[in-house]
């Protein structure tokens, strides 16, 4: 009895043709370079959120343990860097209250005001952002 199925050798057997993988190669190298355009903008969001909390929780406690030994926020003078290092007017000071100042997410130093500004009851602590000037896209502590 006989098949009517034609039996296939591998000497039969067809591969791709260079086309097919052509056509693969270019659809491959379409994706990747969408992937890379888009890349920044995929993370981008994820500086300024790092800035946002940064700016609105991680030195809030510092800063208020500070305002408690010492009677009021640092001022505007005195900065940040009163958290590190005890200056001279201040006896009551029980710090260091954090143990480094880190940049902002593009390298630049977070900025501090006190009295606020934006939060005149507080103080103001913020990034200038991507462009690391003060402008309308700054990341502070206020809504």
């Amino acid at each position: 009895m006989s098949t009517p199925y034609k039996k296939l050798s591998l000497s039969n057997r067809r591969g791709f043709s260079l086309i097919e993988i052509l056509i693969v190669l270019a659809i491959l190298g379409l994706l990747a370079s969408i992937l890379v355009v888009n890349f920044d903008k995929i993370f981008s969001g994820a500086e300024e959120q790092i800035a946002k909390s940064f700016a609105s929780q991680t030195l809030k406690t510092p800063l208020l343990k500070y305002k408690i030994d010492n009677g009021s926020y640092p001022s505007t003078q005195e900065g940040l860097a009163v958290l590190l290092k005890q200056p001279a007017n201040k006896p009551k000071w029980k710090g260091p209250y954090i143990e480094e100042l880190p940049d902002d997410p593009w390298g630049k130093p977070y900025q501090y005001r006190f009295p606020g500004t934006k939060k005149p009851d507080s103080y103001d602590l913020w990034s200038w952002g991507l462009d690391g000037v003060e402008s309308g896209d700054d990341i502070g502590n206020w809504k």
